[in-house]
């Protein structure tokens, strides 16, 4: 069963948008584990426009479950992740002004700046994931910068969902079969939703963890926090 790791960056956005501290933000991250969350994922950026490096540091002190901590690998953010020292960390290669990630690393172009720091991380113990777009070429060179994990950007296959979900899914799968045989583990994440969770999860069936935030907060709105997070475990399961 893939884990689920819930992104509580949209929880400090709203606390953000009005100062003060509601939501709590520790709070709604010990929530999300009480109500069955495998996994706590931060993205914090260097203009701390959601999550702020404070946020990170107080974090690590409270969560019960694994703490995923990704971002642009900048010296600010490696100087944050060695002092908190999460299970794991995913390099995202965004850019300081996008609202979101919008692609993967072209590891074969990155590869020998992947390499120095992905060696970094794991030479402190921390478990090191790359965001990667769906071509199988992006898992060889990725399984050689010394990577635990790669993350599929999985924004196109929920943009192609409804009009073809086998369609959206073909290059993932392959890339998937990628993954698995250069003995990498395997996470996605991105517009991943209760409509199209379960296919993806059922699909690649030895998917370890996504990292849903979006969507999962989006809905909580509606149909409460713990029913939400039960919701999308059920996804999960319902294999």
């Amino acid at each position: 069963m893939a884990k689920l790791s819930v992104n509580i960056n949209k929880f400090a956005t709203l606390r953000n948008a009005r100062g003060g501290n509601l939501p709590d933000v520790l709070k709604a991250a010990s929530d999300c584990e009480r109500f069955g969350a495998q996994g706590i994922t931060v993205h914090p950026r260097p203009d701390e426009r959601h999550i702020r490096y404070k946020d990170t540091r107080d974090l690590k002190g409270i969560l019960t479950t694994e703490f995923n901590i990704e971002g642009n690998p900048v010296d600010s953010f490696i100087n944050l992740v060695l002092e908190v020292l999460p299970a794991q960390v995913t390099l995202v290669p965004d850019a300081h002004d996008v609202i979101t990630s919008n692609s993967g690393w072209d590891t074969k172009k990155n590869l020998s700046y992947l390499k120095g720091v992905v060696s970094i991380f794991k030479s402190n113990g921390i478990r090191t994931s790359i965001f990667v777009d769906p071509y199988p070429e992006m898992i060889y060179y990725a399984a050689e910068s010394g990577c635990d994990r790669v993350e599929l950007y999985t924004e196109a296959y929920a943009s192609g969902y409804s009009d073809n979900r086998e369609m959206a899914i073909e290059p993932y799968y392959k890339t998937a079969l990628a993954v698995k045989e250069a003995g990498l583990g395997l996470n996605a994440g991105h517009d991943l939703n209760l409509e199209n969770l379960n296919y993806f999860a059922k699909t690649i069936s030895w998917l370890d963890e996504v990292s849903i935030g979006h969507a999962l907060i989006c809905d909580s709105i509606y149909l409460g926090l713990e029913n939400t997070i039960q919701a999308y475990l059920r996804q999960l399961n319902n294999y």
